[in-house]
């Protein structure tokens, strides 16, 4: 474990900061402020985009963090060290007295690795770690630029720490000549692109198509003997890539908009995610989460979009599987949310829902309740992570069979992006639609949920359709 500092600060534990802010109404380019906080140092960047989304409608934009927490295999008690970390600050007073409900209001963004699930869970070691990133990988920004999407409202916001050598206010002044930097910016995007053409064999995938017919055969084995429910199997596609992987966001962004889309740079590494997904909310002591399971392509580009759409969304809403593989996991997070909330507060508040995407259908439903007065992020994460939606049901022998049949370990895929706050809010994606981009290569994974009637075509065809909306970005980058 390493907490780095950025720059000079002799503060100790448990420091009490205080919030100041800005806040004006102004037309300014989300892709140009992410170019310019992209060209600093260490940027971390939540959403960007104008996807609609009434849950999580805030944009952030932070670089050159005070200090940064990494984990890699070095210590026996990463969870112990993270709480450590979080609680070095302190706000003073509660941030909704100043911002609008849900805005992050300064603090810790980064990730979550899904294999930090093998220092909360006893699981074999079999699958390679080949890219050897960090397990936990999080920034302490004390000044971020935010927007509410919705209202168009733009907010500049610093912490006061001890022995800052910056008074707040010179914080927000040097956060507004950022966003006048933004203001000079244009931003060439890419084409388009398209999904066809993507030719998935000139790619380097972590197992060949007979090798993944088998690990299905396999996981039908283990169902009807009666080990899981479900499985969630992914397979991993790596290609060349030499172009700023902010380049592939800002294609992201403009052509798959995601609610909770993230950019991480950490400068050997970077990560570009389009995620739908939210893991999980804190807030004011209730905690929410939002898996997803059931999924149908949307066209828009297409003579007969309108016909194609209507079938699409009528098949998933209408489609038993789907609705007992959402079911299966609703339950799991119930099971989950149950050891770290108040009993009797936990209840499905959104049931079975299709949201709409660009390019894809997704059934989602929202479980929440309220935490244990004395339950810490630790807590949360030992009771929750890695999410169920994308390991399956029961969760720690999903775990084992995923160790046991995926070849290589997901690293961030399908791990966790987001922040969590000096006041104790968090939101946390479920870290699918993710590129992950490192020495030369861009490597991206895509899954899905295998049940005892799971078809396996149908299986292989779904991974290979999700991995071309992400290869195709990537394409459309370097082609341009």
């Amino acid at each position: 474990m390493t907490v780095l500092p950025s720059q000079s600060d002799s503060t100790g534990q448990n420091c009490v900061v205080k919030l100041h802010c800005k806040t004006f109404k102004a037309d300014i380019s989300p892709e140009a402020v992410t170019s310019v906080f992209a060209g600093r140092l260490n940027p971390s960047i939540l959403g960007g985009n104008n996807a609609e989304c009434g849950t999580n409608r805030f944009s952030v934009w932070a670089a050159e963090p005070r200090h940064i927490f990494e984990f890699t295999d070095d210590g026996a008690d990463p969870l112990g060290d993270l709480e450590k970390a979080l609680d070095r600050y302190k706000l003073d007073e509660p941030a909704a007295a100043m911002l609008p409900a849900g805005m992050f209001c300064g603090g810790w963004i980064g990730y979550f690795s899904y294999d930090l699930g093998r220092f909360i869970e006893k699981l074999p070691q079999t699958a390679l770690g080949d890219l050897d990133l960090p397990f936990i990988r999080l920034c302490f920004y004390d000044r971020v630029v935010c927007c509410d999407r919705t209202a168009r409202q733009w907010w500049l916001l610093a912490l006061e720490l001890p022995d800052d050598t910056q008074s707040p206010q010179a914080k927000l002044d040097e956060l507004l000549e950022l966003l006048n930097e933004s203001r000079t910016q244009s931003v060439p995007v890419a084409m388009s692109g398209n999904l066809q053409d993507v030719d998935i064999s000139r790619l380097t995938c972590n197992m060949t198509k007979e090798q993944y017919y088998e690990a299905l055969a396999r996981i039908h084995r283990y169902i009807y003997d009666g080990d899981v429910y479900q499985i969630n199997f992914s397979q991993r596609f790596e290609c060349l890539y030499d172009h700023p992987p902010v380049e592939l966001y800002h294609w992201q962004n403009r052509f798959n908009p995601s609610p909770y889309a993230a950019y991480i740079d950490a400068g050997d590494y970077s990560i570009v995610s389009a995620s739908p997904e939210m893991f999980l909310t804190v807030r004011d002591g209730t905690i929410s989460t939002t898996p997803i399971k059931g999924t149908r392509r949307r066209v828009v580009s297409h003579p007969q979009a309108a016909a194609i759409n209507e079938a699409n969304f009528a098949d998933l809403v209408q489609s038993e599987k789907d609705q007992a593989e959402l079911c299966m996991i609703i339950d799991l997070e119930r099971n989950d949310l149950a050891r770290i909330c108040v009993p009797g507060t936990r209840f499905v508040s959104q049931p079975r829902t299709i949201e709409t995407f660009p390019t894809l259908f997704h059934a989602v439903a929202t479980v929440e309740g309220r935490l244990k007065p004395d339950c810490g992020f630790g807590d949360i994460l030992r009771a929750t992570f890695p999410g169920g939606s994308i390991t399956g049901a029961p969760k720690i022998r999903s775990m084992e069979i995923i160790e046991e049949l995926e070849p290589t370990r997901r690293s961030v895929y399908t791990g966790s992006i987001g922040y969590i706050g000096v006041d104790g809010s968090v939101c946390l994606n479920i870290a699918i639609r993710t590129v992950i981009i490192t020495n030369g290569k861009a490597y991206a994974q895509t899954g899905g949920g295998i049940v005892a009637d799971s078809d396996a075509d149908a299986e292989w065809e779904e991974t290979i359709t999700k991995a071309r909306a992400l290869l195709a970005g990537i394409a459309a980058v370097q082609d341009s």
